[in-house]
């Protein structure tokens, strides 16, 4: 008898009316937000409303979007298996956290003094528009291929639960996404991020709490975790092929990080739909904090999930085919008999991928209309043909991402997948805006050079480990597991074949057998080591005649003081004239002089 047949009899599936209620009030009072920020508290008919809600948005909701839209579903199934197959070295992300977003705050100062609603503009006036629309193409580039791994995750929790066929479960999803995000612009992303957020810390709160309890309390779980090798958070191998290490989660991931929460556009976009400089601060440290709750929250269920199955591996008895589905047999397993739980940790997963798929969706909509369509006069220019291109993209990215569920499920763990896809467009924006930031010597030519070095280098070795990954030529060993105790379970396994999952060869080295957590830094590198260089060969950079806005906080001191003691402090009309392309001076210009002093003025 197959062996999946026998297993699968040993765990029940309980997705019952109460938890198909829950699951649909949920997913209606995320529609219902879009239609009422679409119909009923409409604001101004215009793009700035649309995209930025004005610059009126509140801190506190802000916040919780961030925590939210980056917190997807991903996160929520990906992380907990992660803990179960390959330890803690991963929690160290959450540690460095409060490091990273000490930096980033350093880059909110730049786009609020700067005016930018669009953070690839900063690259415009620090370089060129040619490094700006390289770094957007990739951004959209990526992003295209993530949200269909973002959509996919909740489709897959809920087809372990419940049977329903993933490419169903997915339309829906996208469906809802699509629909809140065309209506509702940016209130509706962020009011229902609230909501989302709500479900998914209640939720795994109460599942975890419920667990810890069933489980013997958190001495026996960490001892568990602990005899089975999974606490590890100083892992010192060297090894580039090794799969996460203290070195590349450290770098890697944090660089990552950096880039995904500082330097894209899907949050920079809330930051500056704040008031002002400080409000925005505010939202990144109560960000910080949340992320670190979060990211805690999901490590520890994976330990959970450990304690559980520690003596009955549920993927080599057959009970999940990937590493993903780990979760929602624990949650189903554990605290399915409790009417309603299920439907509430579905809710869950849903929420934390449709906060994402918005959050990305509403960012993408923005920048190809004003940057790509915008600019050709066929289309028009009126405020409500904007709404309705916008809308327009939105709905078109979502047909697409049903569309592409078939490439996604041939991936087996899919944080992988989500990382390598990211690295792309993470290392080339964190080295080029870096470079910018902290390296005043830097020119257009440089960044532009290096930036297209970053993305060639990046791609070469990214798509050859995908298509490693999905040939199944490349596998990461695991830490140990173990089937001992599943005769306690009722499980045969006298017919199981130990030898369905060989253990992996090792890893020989090459640029396409490089872990995945090392990509964002590779990229960065690549840009400072080709971007250097070729702005000295190329001439420098005038130091005298560049704009000290442009550059980090950190490093504007030392040549504001040179450029004072010399008499050569640039004015505001200067400094404009030399970020124009064009070189000469637009009304729009002078327009922005008296609220530039007036800023300047209550910041000092």
């Amino acid at each position: 008898m197959d062996v999946v047949q026998n297993v699968t009899s040993t765990v029940q599936t309980h997705f019952g009316t109460v938890d198909y209620a829950v699951f649909v009030m949920i997913l209606s009072l995320s529609a219902g937000i879009g239609v009422y920020f679409g119909f009923f508290r409409r604001g101004e008919d215009s793009t700035e409303e649309y995209l930025h809600g004005g610059h009126k948005m509140k801190v506190i909701p802000i916040a919780i979007s961030l925590i939210a839209s980056q917190l997807s579903g991903v996160t929520m199934m990906t992380v907990p298996a992660e803990m179960y197959f390959y330890g803690t070295q991963y929690y160290i992300i959450a540690i460095l956290m409060i490091a990273i977003t000490f930096v980033i705050n350093s880059f909110v100062q730049v786009f609020y003094e700067n005016k930018l609603s669009n953070c690839n503009e900063y690259l415009e006036y620090r370089f060129s528009a040619s490094v700006k629309h390289i770094i957007q193409v990739v951004y959209i580039a990526t992003n295209f291929l993530m949200l269909p791994i973002v959509i996919y995750i909740p489709s897959l929790a809920f087809s372990q639960v419940t049977g329903t066929s993933i490419s169903v479960i997915n339309a829906i999803v996208c469906g809802v996404g699509v629909f809140y995000t065309m209506f509702g612009g940016i209130k509706a992303v962020v009011w229902t991020d609230v909501l989302q957020a709500f479900v998914m810390v209640a939720s795994t709160f109460f599942i975890a709490g419920y667990s810890l309890n069933l489980l013997g309390g958190f001495g026996e779980v960490f001892s568990i975790a602990s005899n089975g090798g999974r606490l590890e958070l100083l892992n010192l191998n060297f090894d580039f092929t090794s799969r996460i290490t203290f070195w590349n989660s450290s770098l890697g991931y944090s660089l990552g990080w950096l880039a995904y929460v500082g330097l894209n556009q899907n949050c920079v976009q809330r930051m500056v739909s704040l008031p002002s400089m400080k409000k925005a601060r505010c939202a990144m440290w109560l960000f910080c904090l949340g992320f670190i709750f979060i990211t805690s929250l999901t490590c520890f269920t994976g330990l959970l999930i450990y304690a559980k199955y520690h003596d009955c591996d549920p993927k080599t008895v057959g009970l999940i085919e990937k590493a993903d589905q780990m979760l929602p047999l624990f949650v189903q397993d554990v605290v399915g008999h409790i009417p309603g739980i299920t439907g509430i940790f579905i809710s869950c997963v849903f929420s934390a991928g449709l906060s994402t798929i918005s959050a990305m969706m509403n960012a993408l909509a923005g920048i190809v209309y004003q940057d790509y369509l915008k600019p050709m006069n066929c289309i028009g220019h009126t405020e409500r043909k904007a709404n309705l291109w916008m809308k327009g993209i939105v709905l078109t990215f979502g047909i697409y991402c049903v569309l592409m569920e078939v490439v996604i499920e041939k991936f087996t763990h899919l944080l992988d997948a989500v990382y390598s896809i990211s690295a792309l467009l993470n290392g080339p924006t964190v080295g080029v805006f870096t470079l910018g930031l902290l390296w005043p010597w830097a020119n257009k030519k440089g960044a532009l050079t290096g930036v297209l070095a970053s993305v060639g280098g990046l791609s070469y070795i990214v798509i050859g480990h995908l298509s490693l990954k999905f040939q199944d030529q490349l596998k990461y060993p695991t830490l140990n597991t173990s089937i001992e105790g599943c005769a306690d379970l009722g499980i045969n396994i006298t017919n199981i074949d130990l030898n369905i999952a060989p253990i992996p060869e090792p890893i020989e080295f090459s640029l396409n057998t490089i872990s995945f957590p090392w990509f964002s830094l590779i990229g960065g590198l690549i840009v400072w080591v080709v971007g250097i260089p070729v702005s000295a060969f190329t001439g420098g950079n005038n130091t005298r005649m560049l704009d000290v806005t442009l550059l980090a906080p950190v490093i504007r001191g030392f040549f504001k003081k040179d450029r004072t003691e010399k008499g050569e402090e640039m004015t505001f009309i200067e400094k404009k004239i030399i970020m124009d392309t064009n070189g000469t001076i637009t009304e729009q210009i002078f327009a922005q002089k008296d609220d530039y002093e007036m800023e300047k003025k209550d910041r000092d």
